[in-house]
């Protein structure tokens, strides 16, 4: 049988081995110059593979339509892309946060041993073949190149998203999909940094990047939490980002009525820059830091507490006099010192680009997807891989894994 595979991604490596492994004659176009290019770039170019979570936790940790990929995750596991490197040769270690990276550190060494896996499985690799449409056939299919018609039997569309398009990923098979009858849910960025209003106060701050701080996303509309999380963030030119603040978009960006509550100013990041002490444990601490810096200006009494860049913001932001001596402060003033620490907010203005976001929020709709097969509900043969697909994850590693599973299922039922 001859399987056309559209994208050289991990979805689209991992359908091509798994279908060229069942006996298929499979021929993978990619449309840049070299497979893989997104992967590359995961993980600050280091890969962070998977995660080292039970599988059963991976749904919950995939805001996007987490239950669609049920009888994928099952069929195709965080173990299994783990041996399956191993059986290429390289080894695995788990990191903060359950991620999962390569011993080396490089995203080159993941993407080599799909390819070696490619090669041994004879997969035909087409590069600079970008396909333009896709005519079902009586046969089969007609896969249309710009300079060529590959005929096949099956096909699996795994092109990726619309975020990062100088790696390939321009929603070139949303239009594809859309001619064959699909729906496309609406596209958003997922994973992606954040803007403040609060620009000035954030461009004092840029460049500073926070390890262990308890963040929430709050709707001062009905004072809830939209999302709370612990861990890293950097202030930017334009906000904020870092693993919590990406994940945090995720569940923003398919929040009620967002666009709305972001214009008004209803969405606060709430930051707790002492998660590991109660505002009574604090104002201890700073009680010993003032007794024991007591002849000292307030302005030079706090750089053991807190990093030198933000000093001068919580001064600000205190409205404590820079050069009172700290055995002047009042209780108040302390207490005031403390409160700001705890609760640190900046206003919300809304999502970075699309073209920013690691991962696209939509897509096929899964509705008209097998979810046990992959298979579109409305042309026979045509499958889904991989970001194409309406789902997505928080950072560390979920979305990866969610490329390699519904790869798997995609490739390994077109027998």
């Amino acid at each position: 049988m001859k399987v056309a595979v559209i994208g050289g991604g991990p979805a689209g490596m991992m359908s091509a081995i798994a279908s060229a492994e069942n006996g298929n004659k499979v021929i993978l176009l990619e449309k840049m110059e070299r497979l893989g290019r997104k992967l590359l770039i995961t993980g600050k170019g280091r890969c962070n593979i998977t995660s080292s979570l039970p599988i059963e936790e991976f749904i919950s940790n995939t805001p996007g339509n987490g239950q669609f990929l049920y009888s994928c995750f099952k069929s195709y596991t965080n173990k299994d892309i783990v041996e399956f490197l191993k059986e290429q040769g390289l080894e695995v270690k788990v990191e903060r946060g359950n991620r999962v990276f390569p011993l080396t550190d490089k995203s080159s060494d993941v993407l080599e041993c799909l390819y070696k896996r490619l090669k041994k499985s004879d997969v035909d690799i087409k590069y600079n073949h970008k396909v333009t449409e896709i005519i079902k056939t009586e046969k089969g299919f007609n896969v249309k190149t710009e300079n060529n018609i590959f005929q096949a039997d099956k096909v699996i569309l795994a092109t990726g998203g619309k975020s990062y398009p100088l790696t390939g990923s321009t929603g070139d098979g949303y239009k594809i999909a859309r001619r064959l009858g699909h729906t496309v849910t609406e596209l958003k960025p997922s994973l992606v940094p954040l803007e403040s209003y609060d620009i000035n106060l954030c461009k004092k701050l840029q460049g500073l990047s926070l390890k262990n701080v308890k963040i929430e996303l709050k709707n001062l509309d009905n004072k809830k939490i939209i999302y709370d999380d612990f861990g890293e963030m950097i202030f930017t030119h334009f906000g904020v980002s870092g693993p919590t603040i990406l994940s945090g978009s995720a569940h923003l960006v398919r929040y009620k009525n967002i666009n709305q509550l972001v214009q008004s100013k209803k969405i606060v990041l709430k930051i707790d820059f002492k998660p590991s002490l109660s505002e009574e444990k604090l104002d201890q601490r700073i009680l010993r830091d003032f007794e024991e810096l007591k002849n000292k200006q307030f302005k030079n009494s706090l750089n053991k507490l807190i990093p030198q860049k933000l000093i001068p913001v919580i001064i600000e932001k205190s409205k404590i006099d820079a050069n009172k001596k700290v055995n002047e402060i009042t209780k108040e003033e302390r207490r005031s010192l403390v409160n700001l620490l705890k609760n640190f907010e900046i206003a919300i203005s809304g999502f970075r680009p699309i073209e920013e976001a690691i991962i696209t929020s939509g897509g096929i709709n899964i509705k008209e997807i097998n979810p046990k097969t992959m298979e579109s509900k409305i042309i026979e043969g045509l499958y889904f891989a991989g970001e194409i697909i309406d789902v997505d994850a928080y950072t560390g590693g979920f979305n990866l894994q969610i490329a390699y599973s519904t790869g798997y299922v995609a490739g390994n039922v077109t027998k």
